[in-house]
C-alpha cells in the first residue's frame, strides 16, 4: 500500500526573507528538518488559538533543534510558512 505523499512548502514573502538571511550552517539544517517533518505530517504541530475566519494557524518547535516554525496549511494541503523563529 503506497503511502501519502509529503506535503508541498511554500513560504510567504516575510518567512522567505528569513531564509535569505540564514548563514549559519546549524540554523539552515534545523530549519530543513523542521520542514521535513512537517511536509511528512502537516498536523504535527500544534493551533495556534484566533480568529477562525483566517486558516488556522499552527507552530511546530523542536527543542533539540532549537528551532519553531509558524505555518498554515492549505485546502490543498500545501504547508505555507510564515516564520522561522529560532529558540
Amino acid at each position: 500500500m503506497p503511502g501519502r505523499r509529503r506535503a508541498q512548502i511554500a513560504f510567504s514573502d516575510s518567512a522567505a526573507k528569513q531564509l535569505e538571511n540564514l548563514t549559519n550552517e546549524h540554523q539552515i539544517h534545523a530549519l530543513d528538518r523542521a520542514l521535513v517533518a512537517i511536509s511528512v505530517d502537516p498536523e504535527i504541530g500544534e493551533p495556534i488559538p484566533g480568529d477562525t475566519t483566517h486558516p488556522e494557524l499552527r507552530q511546530y518547535a523542536d527543542e533539540i533543534e532549537r528551532v519553531r516554525v509558524l505555518y498554515f496549511v492549505t485546502a490543498l494541503r500545501t504547508v505555507v510558512v510564515i516564520a522561522y523563529i529560532e529558540v
